[in-house]
């Protein structure tokens, strides 16, 4: 009996359980359903001038039209912050260095370093200089913001995870989202500026010009068929640290550099000028290279509204939510893509001090008290820190290597972030657009852009420092002495380089060095890529052909042929002679796959791609492993790929003429070095027991993008991620491809002819994993299947009224 009893009541607590459970799924449930954004109804609005309506199609791609901008921009606002306001979160809390309120001490470091830019304080200052007419916009977009937040039955579902509430927006949370671009373009000059401080430390003038050349062979300016390289000599010794390893005593490491996605530069843009296309007018192509994840980084979106002259304006391509305007697009008359310029927009200016002036630094200006700034970084789980900042009149002062600097940014410069990306809205030319471009508060860009009329051309978006002629001396960090160099203010609009209607009637960059003239002294050098992507791109718009289509020129950007490396395989080949091969199985199969297994391109299936491209990097590895060792030191991410991007083409050269003095002396020729390097790459590539004909480049190259919250929460992150996809490409190629980084966009459109127009993004419009367009798309960018940019049918219409 009394067992009957105890079974009883033991069936009746697991029922209970299992009910609880089933009430907590449910719940969650619920909860997440109610942070789904409104799609259909009618909504009364404060603030509206006319009506505003957001009809999305079955993609969940939106047409945002209105009777006004005020009105289309709250619009905008309201489905940002229903579909991506935790992306907008995180945005604006990067640049003003506050994750640590929302993660905890583990995000510290980063808004440390952030917080030493003081951006939140300097997006107060850019609020208060707008024209009327912007603030007048930015405020109606603030407010369909919050609107769009207050109006999910549940608020973003990242909030919950976290345990805190989300913050209501603000206009300079707008200011502060452009501000983090400049980290995300521009951010990598800090730690290039490092290395290149040690670089020039540690080796002579003759050393520098040789292994840090200005150009290559492989650029493609647009002013010229090439650069002229200067006659550099390979210097009579190499530098002290040349080839050593990191510690005399430890072994070969078992995982070589290729490994990782080195020298993520990215983004390419072309145009094809009418007098080449099927309709005369001109075809533009852009995909922007970003970090791969969930959400996108970018929206898609239409929007519609009064032009001012009795007609509308319709502007179709991709918004970054938190602003409210498209990004990269066509206007109807005018199309425009972008990439990072990589100019030299950051300078390192050691500072100077005197034991009787305490509390004063030399600069280039002479004397003076920096201003010391207080900034409290909020801890979740933990006390607040304060943080102390102090600024010069060139910026804030950064210590690293024992020394002071004064880290002078355009990003500091008032100007730096404004709304005038809103005026190429309206541009009806493109020599409008060129004209407004360098107004642009943003990070310095390469515009490639068309107009309806079929003509293209190229220029600087974004502000331009002015900086007295240095040469390659700027590109190192300066000392409180140096006149040459130094920049005060912006340079004027029509000062700017630029490039209009080519007689080969095409134009293209993918962030190496653009002019071969003197305009290039007005960019500088930030770490231009070495100018194999530019070059194949240029080759394959001349090779279009004298008359091409929309569908042609997108095909561009789904080039993965391998030229760059074509020459790195010949070398792996001839490494690999009878003598490395006699009696060594590995390394005669090694051989044997790159011989037959080649297809020239950067397809999954190959593994003679993955070994050429691995040897590379393992040569790398030998000759520069103590140099990074002693950059890791300075910054995590300084190495002697930051100092110079040209690094494959120098060794190359080494490879190629075997200098006696240059080949390290623990290998007795050059041939031993790089059979070594082939060993390298076997052993990592078949470490964990898997033959080497399976380590193939798809296996390599494997994107399994997430949503920054599916690592907190593993119980979830099964919805938060995408199962990996292998991804063809490589980044010395169009195709730009890697596990983290890549195609964040792939735009082509004629302007006047949308309906032609091709896009595919990396995932879907909305950010919460309950949506139908979480990863609406993402098979379409992993295959490059050319779909339509315009969006189809509305399928839900969402009105709003006064």
């Amino acid at each position: 009996m009394q067992k009957n009893g105890v079974m009883v009541w033991s069936k009746r607590i697991l029922i209970a359980a299992v009910a609880l459970l089933v009430l907590a799924i449910a719940a969650a449930w619920l909860y997440l359903r109610g942070s789904l954004p409104q799609l259909e109804g009618s909504r009364q609005a404060a603030g509206l001038e006319t009506t505003a309506s957001v009809a999305r199609d079955e993609h969940g791609v939106p047409v945002i039209s209105g009777g006004s901008r005020g009105d289309v921009a709250y619009a905008t606002g309201f489905v940002h912050a229903q579909e991506r306001f935790f992306q907008m979160d995180l945005l604006r809390r990067v640049a003003a260095g506050e994750l640590s309120e929302l993660f905890g001490e583990r995000a510290l470091p980063l808004d440390k370093s952030h917080r030493l830019h003081r951006f939140r304080a300097r997006a107060e200052l850019a609020i208060k200089a707008m024209p009327a007419a912007d603030r007048a916009l930015l405020e109606r977009y603030v407010a369909g913001v919050n609107d769009g937040l207050n109006a999910l039955s549940a608020k973003p579902f990242e909030y919950a995870l976290v345990g805190l509430p989300p913050r209501a927006w603000s206009p300079s949370d707008t200011m502060l989202v452009i501000w983090a671009m400049y980290f995300d373009l521009q951010g990598s000059q800090e730690p290039r500026e490092l290395a290149r401080g040690w670089f020039k430390d540690n080796a002579n003038d003759e050393q520098r010009a040789f292994l840090a050349p200005e150009s290559t062979p492989w650029d493609a300016p647009l002013d010229a068929p090439t650069i002229a390289a200067a006659d550099v000599a390979i210097p009579a010794a190499p530098p002290a640290w040349w080839g050593k390893p990191k510690d005399a005593d430890a072994p070969a490491p078992a995982k070589v550099a290729a490994a990782e996605f080195l020298n993520t530069v990215g983004s390419n843009n072309w145009a094809v000028a009418g007098s080449r296309t099927d309709t005369g007018a001109a075809i533009v192509a852009d995909d922007m290279h970003l970090g791969i994840q969930l959400p996108n980084t970018w929206y898609r979106a239409v929007l519609q509204f009064p032009d001012g002259k009795g007609g509308q304006r319709r502007m179709v391509g991709v918004t970054l939510p938190g602003t409210p305007f498209v990004v990269v697009g066509s206007n109807g008359h005018v199309a425009w893509g972008f990439t990072n310029s990589y100019g030299d927009y950051m300078d390192f200016i050691a500072l100077e001090s005197d034991a009787s002036k305490p509390g004063q630094v030399r600069t280039q200006a002479g004397w003076e008290t920096p201003v010391a700034h207080e900034e409290t970084i909020l801890i979740k789980g933990a006390p607040a820190v304060k943080f102390a900042v102090r600024e010069t009149s060139l910026g804030p002062i950064r210590e690293a290597q024992g020394r002071s600097y004064a880290l002078h940014w355009t990003a500091h410069l008032p100007g730096a972030v404004n709304f005038n990306a809103g005026k190429l809205e309206l541009a009806d030319t493109l020599d409008q657009a060129l004209a407004i471009a360098p107004t642009l508060g943003i990070p310095a860009q390469n515009l490639v852009g068309g107009d309806d009329k079929g003509n293209i051309g190229w220029t600087i978006a974004g502000p331009l420092p002015r900086r007295a002629p240095a040469g390659v001396a700027s590109t190192y960090p300066m000392s409180a002495d140096a006149a040459a160099g130094v920049w005060q203010g912006w340079l004027a609009p029509e000062e700017y380089p630029k490039v209009v209607n080519p007689a080969h009637g095409h134009i293209g960059t993918a962030n190496s060095r653009q002019l071969a003239g003197s305009g290039a002294q007005l960019i500088g050098d930030g770490g231009f890529d070495l100018g194999a992507r530019t070059h194949q791109v240029r080759d394959d718009l001349a090779a279009l052909g004298p008359k091409t289509d929309v569908k042609q020129v997108y095909a561009i950007g789904l080039d993965n042929r391998a030229v760059f490396l074509t020459a790195w395989r010949e070398r792996a080949i001839a490494a690999l002679d009878a003598k490395a091969v006699a009696g060594n199985a590995q390394r005669g199969e090694a051989l044997k796959l790159l011989k037959d297994g080649w297809s020239g391109r950067a397809d999954v299936d190959s593994v003679s791609y993955r070994i050429t491209r691995g040897f590379m990097y393992a040569v790398y590895d030998i000759l520069y492993e103590s140099a990074n060792a002693e950059l890791a030191k300075i910054d995590a991410k300084a190495s002697m790929a930051s100092v110079s991007s040209r690094w494959p083409v120098v060794l190359a050269r080494l490879l190629d003429q075997r200098p006696a003095a240059w080949l390290p002396p623990r290998y007795a020729d050059w041939q031993a070095l790089q059979v070594t390097a082939m060993d390298r790459v076997i052993k990592d590539l078949t470490k964990d027991g898997q033959p080497l004909s399976a380590a193939t480049w798809g296996q390599r190259n494997t994107a399994a993008s997430a949503h920054p919250m599916a690592s907190a929460i593993p119980v979830l992150g099964k919805y938060l991620k995408v199962a990996p996809d292998m991804l063809p490409g490589d980044q010395h190629m169009p195709r730009v491809s890697g596990p983290t980084f890549g195609q964040s966009e792939r735009l082509t459109v004629s302007p006047g002819h949308e309906e032609q127009g091709i896009f595919n993004m990396p995932a879907g419009q909305s950010g919460h994993p309950l949506s139908p367009y979480f990863l609406d798309g993402r098979e379409d960018w992993v295959t490059g299947r050319a779909t339509p940019l315009l969006p189809g049918p509305a399928r839900h219409t969402l009105t709003f009224v006064k």
